[in-house]
């Protein structure tokens, strides 16, 4: 349809353009109305899962005493006698990543994860290949989030373990993003949510941080400011900050298949001019910026079932490189993996 692969030229590049360009996810059931990239983003959070997933969380302690928890997919029926048997839907087994404090998960330590620190991202990859030790393991986030994939897929190098990757609506430049702000009828109720949450654990993170400032802040930048940078034990600049937590700061020691679906009208992350690195997507291999003129920030929303299309079109994309690879084995007369 409208949408614009950018990247380097590649017999990889050639297969995706080519599988993406049957792709029924990129053509049909288009939004009402398009040109409304707020109420396209509102729609999307507004709208619960039918049915609602039930998950079966693992909790995975970090050699902090940290912990993360994984949500493994157990399906709609887990509620009324799954048996906590993962489901696997389309041939994938989901399991979802939360931080530490995050979505429920306890708060054992007096740390939050900053930004773009991939060091519990790398210990569940860790846990998760040592648990699936056969199977090709696959990243997806979305908006802010992918900042911490980015930068967990530059900082590993060939040694990410993962397969391919896909990022929804990301965040490329963080400090640039934090600086300018949102506009405050983004930003405000964000604030409000990270600081509800932070709030749940004002005991612990006292010894750490000013609660009262933080509790405070009245833009994101200072949220993450007071949180990570003007600490009691080991402050630090908000430039230093940025030097180790900006995503894209090792983009270049990727070795991946990364997949980028961008909206050109995203009200979060800014305009395209300002916010896309495009001379990555022209300059790397492993870069794949697919951009659409409209969608919101992680909106695309259509009509019927399914009501996310970038979410199908992620699934043709990992598709078209698990058939990329294949061809590749083949050619090359590589022996196949057990």
């Amino acid at each position: 349809g409208r949408c614009r692969l950018l990247c380097k030229p590649s017999a990889l590049a050639q297969h995706l353009v080519r599988s993406l360009g049957r792709s029924a996810a990129l053509r049909g059931g288009r939004w009402l109305w398009p040109c409304w990239p707020q109420l396209q983003m509102l729609w999307q959070l507004l709208q619960l899962p039918e049915p609602e997933p039930v998950v079966a969380r693992e909790l995975l302690q970090l050699p902090d005493a940290g912990l993360v928890a994984l949500d493994w997919l157990v399906g709609p029926w887990g509620a009324a006698g799954g048996g906590g048997w993962i489901s696997s839907p389309r041939g994938f087994i989901p399991v979802i990543f939360n931080r530490r404090g995050h979505n429920g998960c306890p708060l054992t330590t007096p740390r939050l994860q900053p930004f773009g620190d991939p060091g519990d991202l790398r210990e569940a990859v860790t846990y998760l290949r040592c648990r699936h030790p056969s199977a090709s393991l696959l990243a997806v986030s979305e908006g802010s989030g992918s900042g911490l994939l980015l930068a967990y897929l530059g900082e590993s190098g060939s040694s990410s373990r993962l397969a391919a990757a896909a990022c929804l609506s990301p965040i490329f430049r963080a400090r640039d993003w934090f600086e300018a702000g949102m506009p405050w009828l983004y930003e405000w109720p964000l604030l409000l949510h990270l600081k509800q949450g932070l709030s749940r654990y004002a005991g612990a993170l006292a010894e750490v941080v000013d609660m009262d400032k933080l509790l405070g802040s009245r833009s994101l930048r200072e949220l993450e400011e007071t949180l990570f940078c003007r600490t009691r034990s080991r402050p630090t600049s908000w430039e230093s900050y940025w030097e180790r937590n900006e995503p894209l700061r090792d983009a270049d020691e990727a070795a991946v298949p990364v997949l980028c679906l961008c909206s050109a009208d995203d009200p979060v992350r800014g305009p395209p001019a300002q916010s896309l690195p495009r001379e990555l997507f022209r300059s790397s291999p492993y870069f794949f910026l697919l951009l659409t003129p409209h969608g919101g920030h992680c909106g695309f929303p259509r009509r019927g079932p399914g009501r996310c299309w970038a979410h199908e079109a992620v699934l043709e994309y990992f598709k078209a490189i698990a058939e990329f690879l294949r061809t590749e084995e083949r050619r090359k007369g590589l022996p196949r993996p057990r």
